[in-house]
């Protein structure tokens, strides 16, 4: 090895938080075709067992429509991911308006959105799955 060579450089990789790899994932699947939203649309998807994952709001205010959803994930044996609100829910599915410099406007309460296709591979989908995966670990211990 010469004195001139340098040494490859080690790339620094800021750490993607799970909402953070959550709202790009159902961005992509948006975009390619792959989400579902809402109760009726999300219902129909977990039935027909074509859904991979889940996103169930925490203040939905009908207990019913959890029990629902909860009970055909686990039938279907798809992930639930719960997210705190519903207004970052439908935002983060596209259930917003937006302003001249994109920051989000008025954003409609979304109780349920399940995701069909992912799309394509990106670090956002990695860094969900594995943490799926751990939850998925953690519950079976």
């Amino acid at each position: 090895m010469s004195d001139t060579e340098e040494a490859p450089a080690v790339e620094e990789v800021a750490e993607m938080s799970v909402l953070d790899a959550l709202r790009e994932v159902l961005e992509k699947a948006m975009i390619h075709g792959g989400l579902k939203k809402g109760l009726h649309e999300c219902a129909k998807a977990l039935d027909r067992r074509t859904a991979r994952l889940c996103c169930l709001a925490k203040d939905c205010e009908n207990d019913e429509y959890k029990k629902l959803i909860k009970g055909l994930c686990s039938e279907g044996e798809v992930h639930v991911v719960m997210v705190e609100s519903g207004k970052d829910l439908g935002a983060w599915c596209g259930l917003a308006k937006l302003d001249d410099d994109g920051s989000i406007k008025k954003a409609v309460r979304t109780s349920c959105a399940v995701i069909t296709d992912f799309g394509e591979e990106t670090r956002a989908l990695s860094v969900l799955l594995d943490y799926l995966q751990k939850q998925a670990d953690g519950a079976e211990i």
